[in-house]
């Protein structure tokens, strides 16, 4: 095996899902196998064959799977004390699991022999050497994960290393040192996975690491750095407790930063697009300050990093943010200048003089509606609007009138219900709606789309995803001014709008003006822009 070469083992399926609020049915867990594969990850754990009927169906899928490249591992423990292997029933389901490769893990760690076990050490050695070797007369790949490897090294080095040897004597293909609580530092990981190589040099060993201590991934790194070639973990550091160490910081790391390489290296420029994913799956909202993937991953809000980062992008950006398929932004706050608005507008899709005196008065407009309580931060599609607004750029898709907004509760035990009503003119024409919504601003929302579908069918597509409320000064009671953010999307990009008022409604109001305006301002831009030209 090329020594620059590192395995990448997935157990988002299996550990992953052991953190809080995880959970992906039989169908998810395909999709994500078959993500996995088309990124080059080397192994996916599919999970604990008998420990739920979730992960039996899995790996009754997942035998039909056309996989190009990653081996599944179904995952499990050595046999019980006082037993053989072959009357052991969880490793009998390991193997009816039928997968490539079997995943097990033992105790290195005397302190669990003893007190967790209730066994003896001679009898934890047999256990670990019995079931490897079990699964190995099998043609099972065979990789053992000694758990709690680094604790158990450091309270008594001889028999974490004993248990290793028990591992190999079974014929152990992988012997993987597990951080499993997650509280080692990377001296310590470093100097323990040395001694192990210099011990094993015939065998290959991998780390698994946790992330307690918030080092998951530099000590997973400082694994590799000492010899280790492979590292396990999970997408978007899912797992349990704090979580696993993170693939989508350890991957960049491994291939931009240390020079490494690997299987999934080609398709690096896909791994947001992967991260995103799996999150959906998840049913989570992606962290935008994750590294490497997140959205403010590569974003600038002080004016002179902006300016900075334009003249020489690596002066404020450690990689190229395309090279893990983000994208550079630029946030236009109180604190912009004239580099952060022109590059904003830029990466808006809007022409803007650096220098000119339009764009001075915009940056004073900004600043004062900030200094009132709008945030364009998260509000590219408001910002866009304003822009274009104050350029003469923008033309109303429709004119606003007028609404009325009812709340009303019929009897102790019955749900509130609102109704709102909305009147707009299109080309003229005077239109009035009504809907119902079980809030105002789900009726507000209905209202304006039913009195607009009819003219711009494009707007059918569109679904408000997130709602947030600020209030932005809490001593002034319910009299104090509310802002609202906005998310919003159409299946093909998300886009942020605001609103303020001490009123909390009209605040909702304008944001979601902005929503459904910025649809149709988006759809007109791209509508006008040519043809690329092939080639």
């Amino acid at each position: 095996m090329n020594s620059d070469r590192v395995l990448i083992y997935d157990t988002t399926l299996r550990d992953g899902t052991q953190g809080e609020g995880i959970s992906f049915s039989v169908t998810d867990k395909l999709l994500i196998t078959e993500k996995l594969d088309q990124f080059g990850i080397d192994y996916i754990e599919g999970g604990w064959p008998g420990s739920n009927p979730r992960d039996m169906a899995y790996f009754r899928e997942a035998r039909k799977l056309k996989l190009e490249h990653a081996r599944v591992a179904a995952f499990g423990s050595t046999r019980r004390s006082g037993i053989t292997a072959e009357k052991d029933g969880q490793l009998k389901l390991l193997l009816e699991a039928e997968t490539p490769v079997v995943t097990i893990f033992g105790k290195s760690w005397l302190l669990h022999v003893t007190e967790v076990l209730r066994t003896t050490p001679e009898e934890n050695l047999a256990m670990i050497e019995d079931s490897v070797r079990l699964l190995k007369n099998h043609d099972r790949e065979v990789v053992y994960d000694a758990e709690h490897f680094f604790d158990g090294h450091a309270d008594d080095a001889d028999y974490a290393i004993a248990t290793l040897e028990a591992a190999v004597r079974g014929g152990a293909d992988f012997l993987v040192l597990c951080d499993t609580n997650g509280g080692r530092l990377v001296g310590e990981i470093t100097a323990a996975t040395a001694t192990v190589c210099a011990r094993f040099p015939d065998t290959k060993l991998g780390v698994h690491c946790h992330n307690d201590s918030g080092l998951g991934v530099a000590v997973s790194l400082a694994g590799v750095e000492a010899g280790a070639v492979m590292i396990q973990g999970t997408m978007n550091g899912f797992g349990e407790r704090i979580g696993n160490a993170n693939l989508t910081s350890i991957l960049p790391n491994l291939y931009l930063k240390m020079g490494r390489t690997g299987a999934s290296q080609p398709h690096l420029a896909g791994l947001r697009e992967l991260s995103l994913f799996v999150d959906e799956l998840a049913n989570l909202r992606p962290d935008p300050k994750a590294p490497f993937v997140g959205q403010s991953a590569f974003t600038h809000k002080g004016g002179a990093h902006a300016d900075a980062t334009k003249k020489v992008r690596h002066s404020y950006e450690h990689i190229d943010p395309g090279a893990v398929g983000n994208r550079q932004r630029v946030l236009v706050s109180d604190m912009a200048g004239r580099s952060s608005l022109f590059l904003k507008a830029r990466e808006l899709g809007i022409e803007l003089e650096r220098d000119s005196s339009q764009t001075k008065e915009i940056i004073a407009q900004l600043k004062q509606l900030e200094f009132e309580g709008y945030e364009f931060e998260a509000a590219d599609g408001s910002l866009h609007l304003l822009l274009a607004r104050l350029l003469n750029k923008y033309n109303p898709h429709f004119e606003f009138e007028g609404y009325r907004v009812i709340v009303e509760k019929r009897g102790p035990d019955a749900p509130p219900m609102a109704e709102a009503t909305v009147k707009i003119r299109i080309n003229g024409e005077a239109s009035y709606t009504v809907a119902e919504s079980s809030g105002p601003v789900g009726a507000l929302d209905h209202a304006l789309r039913l009195g607009l579908e009819k003219v711009y069918p494009q707007i059918t597509d569109l679904k408000l995803m997130d709602y947030k409320v600020r209030i932005l000064d809490s001593r002034r009671g319910a009299d104090a001014p509310t802002r609202v953010l906005i998310e919003s999307g159409d299946g093909a990009r998300l886009w942020g709008t605001v609103g303020v008022s001490p009123n909390l409604i009209e605040a909702s109001w304008q944001a979601i003006l902005d929503s459904v305006e910025y649809k149709l301002l988006r759809g007109e831009e791209r509508a006008a822009r040519p043809p690329r030209k092939p080639g």
